[in-house]
């Protein structure tokens, strides 16, 4: 399997296992990210953004080669469209997911690149 495949494969299955956490171990730190302008209940802001990530995360594994590119861009733009939750951590200094200062929260702004450009990459055949 070449490296592109098992990159892509390896997006879906943390989008699958991020997924799992908003709806069951996680829940109460993915509701700390969730932005106070949200005019949906934090809870169900979450659940659905968890739902999200196993549609994503399942079509990231199963979508047909002539298919992929598309889906690599569907999940960046998600990826781009939670950004303003990692935001609200940071302003708000919220703590969550080990993430205890403004320097450790800061950081984690910076990995939203990271993982939009593994959603185009990973797809990009």
């Amino acid at each position: 399997m070449e490296a592109k495949n098992i990159s892509r494969i390896a997006l879906g299955a943390f989008l699958i296992t991020a997924g799992i956490g908003h709806l069951t171990f996680a829940r109460k730190e993915f509701q700390a990210q969730v932005p106070e302008w949200v005019p949906l209940d934090k809870d169900d802001t979450v659940v659905y953004s968890g739902v999200a990530e196993i549609a994503l995360g399942t079509a990231m594994i199963a979508t047909p080669k002539k298919y992929r590119k598309n889906m690599g861009r569907i999940v960046a733009g998600f990826f781009a469209a939670v950004f303003p939750g990692n935001i609200a951590q940071y302003k708000n200094r919220r703590d969550s997911f080990g993430l205890n200062t403004d320097n450790q929260r800061l950081g984690r702004l910076f990995m939203q690149a990271p993982l939009i450009a593994w959603a185009l990459k990973s797809t990009d055949d």
